[in-house]
């Protein structure tokens, strides 16, 4: 570049020095002398025009295969000498690596999405107003191909939990739960929704949880009426004497009391079934927690109950009486936990997330849950004390769900156990 920059300054000195001598020629009226300085004047001049013209051109080319993605292109320098021939070569190059990457994204992209269009996931590309720009095959196939969001998933969108919505496809209905994220490009705040279809995910949950209850139900029940059942056959085949002794009578006592007493137990059983099934809506309040843990004190004076002093303006959207008896619950299974403990300790902990929510976590240093029935202790009726009924933590769950919050827990054979209630904000 260096040297076709000396030409043009050479180009430019001689236009200039063949004016001048023009002039002055023509000022002596040497005619001739002055024709022949004009025409080599055009001739540079036409020479550096050419030389700019030539350069211009290959520059054109370059943005002109840019702007129309004609990266096939090869650059010949317009002048035979080493600097420009290294000049085209470089743009070459330089256009070469160019395509190469656009290559690149174009396969990347094209691998997206027909990665986006092979998953049963449908996903929605849309602005703030709800206009779809991009939507994969399973979007299509289950919205059809629409370039609004429907008003129900607009509204959903626009919630940061994870909304369940109904959608009507063929008179069949599909239960979709949706995922947004927002993030901007070039600009412009745009969202991404993922749209999941749970119905045969309810149904199977469901069926599990009907089939869990079930076989609790018949071993409950099973396990009464099989003993009245067969006391009952041996009193029939015994018959009635015309004068029972004592021993006869001592018989059908004990006949008769274990009858009453399976009898009574299936009657508890079904009275805390119907408690189960029976649980109010609750009625939410503004409640201190403070003042919950200080009349959790009262009920619970002991040395190992620890409760972690909470910040006076804590509190929970929820219902007193409900909430209480779920912590009642677990501070009884907590201390039933640490019974074998010398060093008894039951911790009651409370903590703003960063997402807006409260956690309540209730934990001991107890004898923990075997990992194979961590999983069905919150099923109903499920127990593993000798005398418990199975409907605690059951009850605790539902009321949980009733207040759009959930309760997990952490458990770990001969460490202890941790309950976490989570409250929405």
């Amino acid at each position: 570049m260096k040297r076709f920059a000396i030409r043009v300054v050479l180009h430019i000195l001689l236009i200039v020095l063949l004016s001048i001598g023009s002039y002055l020629l023509f000022q002596k009226q040497l005619w001739f002398s002055t024709t022949i300085c004009m025409i080599l004047l055009i001739i540079t001049a036409v020479h550096l025009y050419r030389m700019q013209f030539k350069q211009i051109a290959l520059l054109r080319r370059l943005t002109d295969g840019l702007r129309y993605n004609d990266m096939m292109q090869t650059f010949h320098p317009p002048f035979k000498n080493k600097i420009m021939n290294e000049w085209a070569e470089e743009l070459s190059d330089t256009l070469k690596d160019f395509r190469g990457k656009l290559l690149a994204e174009e396969i990347k992209h094209q691998y997206y999405e027909n990665l986006l269009n092979k998953v049963d996931t449908a996903v929605l590309v849309a602005d703030k107003a709800g206009h779809i720009e991009w939507m994969n095959q399973a979007a299509v196939t289950h919205l059809g191909q629409i370039s609004q969001l429907p008003e129900s998933l607009l509204k959903a969108s626009a919630t940061s939990d994870t909304p369940v919505i109904r959608i009507e496809q063929n008179n069949t209905v599909l239960e979709m739960a949706v995922s947004c994220t927002t993030f901007a490009t070039q600009g412009r705040e745009q969202q991404l929704i993922s749209l999941k279809n749970i119905h045969s995910v309810l149904e199977r949950n469901e069926m599990e949880a009907w089939q869990k209850l079930i076989r609790v139900l018949t071993h409950e029940i099973m396990n009464s009426i099989t003993p009245i059942i067969s006391l009952s056959e041996t009193l029939s085949e015994r018959g009635i004497p015309s004068q029972p002794g004592e021993k006869e009578y001592s018989v059908m006592l004990q006949a008769m009391q274990t009858i009453h007493r399976r009898s009574k137990g299936l009657l508890e059983f079904v009275e805390n079934y119907r408690r189960l099934t029976r649980i109010p809506t609750p009625i939410r309040t503004q409640i201190s927690v403070a003042e919950l843990f200080t009349d959790l004190k009262k009920l619970f004076p002991e040395e190992e109950f620890q409760f972690e002093a909470p910040s006076p303006e804590l509190k929970l959207n929820a219902d007193r009486t409900q909430i209480e008896q779920v912590l009642i619950n677990l501070l009884k299974n907590a201390r039933e936990a640490c019974n074998r403990k010398l060093d008894k300790n039951i911790q009651v902990k409370v903590k703003k997330l960063s997402t807006g929510n409260t956690a309540l976590t209730i934990s001991d240093n107890g004898e923990g849950i075997l990992p194979d029935v961590l999983d069905k202790i919150f099923v109903p009726f499920f127990t593993t004390k000798t005398s418990g009924s199975g409907i605690g933590l059951s009850l605790c769950k539902q009321i949980m769900t009733l207040h759009e919050g959930s309760i997990n827990v952490k458990s770990e054979v001969g460490k202890g156990s941790s309950f976490i209630l989570t409250f929405p904000k």
